[in-house]
């Protein structure tokens, strides 16, 4: 049957225009819509008029709660106040000879050898700029080589914070604003052990500038990331905090924000601002597998930067707290082989002669637990509070001497700028060693150190390791010397095992040594087996 078309002007109009129908219809779809927001009270109910539901009360209370949720986060406000103040830091080092190349080859790098930031520096080679191959100079490192970084204005005067490898050795520094202005700046303090660095523009007394944040962020916070990577100048990524006080093996005050804003070559110096426009960390590192980002990027808290820049913008330098130990963290065996109920507090491995540590009587074993009544959790921890301390303070160290808890007052000295090397007794010819009376229940075979060449007149020297034991897993090698075991002194095989023994009848799991390897020493747990 074929269904007829409807002619509307043959419709009952009850008065009201002939596209009243299709008004009823699209009215009905619009109320359907409306009705699914909870606001379809209008329906068809008989009316004098037609009824405007877009005017009414309750259609622009939905309304605006709708553009509540729908209005994406934005962030164009934060930035439009806070990018004038950073700023793009472009520097000059001076020509190298070839021969100034061979000899500086392995030398250039501001960090730790084999750390991650060292690692990153040799791998896209000088500061912290464009990659190897776009830099100024001709191949082979000959010549001037130029490179960008980035930084911020933290005074209205032109005091600006970047990164200490980014104007590293540089002859001349220049920075470009935002507006893209150009001026020189001056290197006033750099500080290499948290790579921060103070530079000065002169000119001007109304440099925009950023303020430090006096708050911790938070995991889970938004951080907006602004720099010059690759020398692009003026970028803006997001993205959130994703961890604190993490510590990338560049030295003991390692202390970094980790961020998944993406950072990359050239933001290194750069601020993280927090949603308050305040910065709450300085951008030096990233993990990077690829050579590009992948979302883990490393800032040093704002915390960190004032106390640092305060001492740079004083003097030039940083002074940091020395207490004159090497130490090395509490684990779980070394914690049972001292009784402890947890593994936390710094060990010292060993105190350094005349320091402040030694002349105050800590003593190799001891765990330092506290410092000036605030617990210290492990060995970094204890580095980052004692280096935060100015030298001549008085503190008060809890520590863990022999089994009892005792309270130790002492004046802090201040930090050497290099550390002096020791006497590395082991390069000494041991061609000489004996082959010693096994300690079958370490896996170890030692002689006494007085009849070993080279060794020293204390403890015992490791002459064999069986490398199924675990003496052998727990890093023992031909040449070191056992200077304790149990906190007792040993100077032969007899007494290694006496003491062993000793510890046995205790119900340790575990005893702990001091062993002294390449001119320094150290406590290593060593499982006992059973039987």
């Amino acid at each position: 049957m074929t269904e007829r078309p409807v002619d509307l002007s043959q419709l009952p109009s009850n008065g009201a225009p002939r596209r009243s129908l299709f008004s009823a219809r699209k009215f009905a779809l619009m109320a359907s819509v409306v009705a699914g927001l909870g606001a379809a009270v209008y329906g068809f109910s008989p009316q004098q008029g037609p009824v405007d539901v877009f005017t009414s009360a309750a259609h622009a209370q939905v309304n605006n709660e709708v553009r509540k949720v729908e209005r994406p986060i934005g962030f164009a406000d934060i930035v439009e106040r806070v990018k004038p103040s950073v700023i793009s830091v472009k520097i000059n080092i001076a020509e190298k000879s070839s021969k100034d190349d061979s000899a500086n080859k392995d030398d250039d790098s501001p960090f730790q050898p084999g750390s991650p930031m060292e690692r990153f520096f040799r791998r896209f080679g000088g500061p912290d700029g464009l990659p190897p191959g776009l830099r100024g100079g001709p191949r082979g490192g000959r010549g001037p080589v130029t490179g960008q970084g980035s930084g911020f204005f933290i005074s209205p005067d032109g005091f600006a914070v970047t990164n200490n490898h980014v104007v590293d050795g540089a002859e001349k520094v220049e920075i470009t604003m935002d507006d893209s202005k150009t001026y020189t700046a001056k290197v006033i303090g750099t500080d290499p052990r948290t790579d921060l660095a103070l530079i000065k523009v002169e000119g001007r007394k109304d440099f925009p500038f950023a303020k430090l944040s006096d708050s911790k962020p938070r995991i889970g916070d938004w951080v907006l990331a602004v720099g010059n990577p690759f020398g692009l100048g003026g970028t803006v990524t997001a993205g959130i905090v994703s961890a604190s006080g993490r510590d990338i093996g560049n030295g003991p005050y390692d202390d970094f924000i980790q961020i998944d804003a993406p950072v990359n070559k050239g933001n290194s110096g750069g601020p993280a601002f927090d949603t308050n426009g305040e910065v709450m960390g300085v951008n030096t590192a990233i993990y990077s597998p690829s050579g590009g980002s992948v979302g883990i990027a490393f800032s040093i808290p704002a915390s960190t930067v004032k106390n640092v820049i305060a001492q740079l913008k004083d003097k030039g330098s940083v002074s940091r707290g020395w207490i004159g130990v090497q130490i090395q963290p509490v684990t779980s065996d070394i914690a049972d082989s001292l009784g402890m109920k947890k593994a936390e507090g710094a060990l010292v491995a060993e105190p350094q002669a005349n320091g402040p540590a030694a002349k105050a009587g800590i003593q190799s074993g001891d765990v330092i637990t506290g410092v000036n009544g605030e617990p210290v959790k492990d060995a970094k921890e204890l580095a980052r509070t004692i280096g935060g301390l100015a030298p001549g303070n008085a503190v008060k160290l809890n520590v863990l001497q022999k089994g009892q808890d005792k309270v130790i007052n002492l004046t802090l000295g201040q930090l050497p700028n290099t550390i002096e090397a020791k006497a590395d007794t082991d390069k000494e010819d041991k061609g000489g060693l004996s082959k010693g009376t096994g300690v079958p229940k370490l896996g170890l075979t030692v002689a006494p150190a007085n009849s070993v060449a080279g060794a020293g007149r204390e403890g015992v020297v490791v002459t064999e390791v069986d490398p199924k034991s675990a003496a052998a897993e727990r890093g023992f090698k031909e040449g070191d010397v056992i200077l304790e075991v149990a906190g007792k002194s040993v100077t032969s095989a007899g007494e290694v095992r006496d003491a062993i023994d000793a510890a046995r009848t205790e119900n340790k799991n575990s005893v702990l040594m001091r062993v002294k390897s390449g001119g320094s020493s150290r406590f290593v747990a060593v499982p006992l087996a059973k039987g």
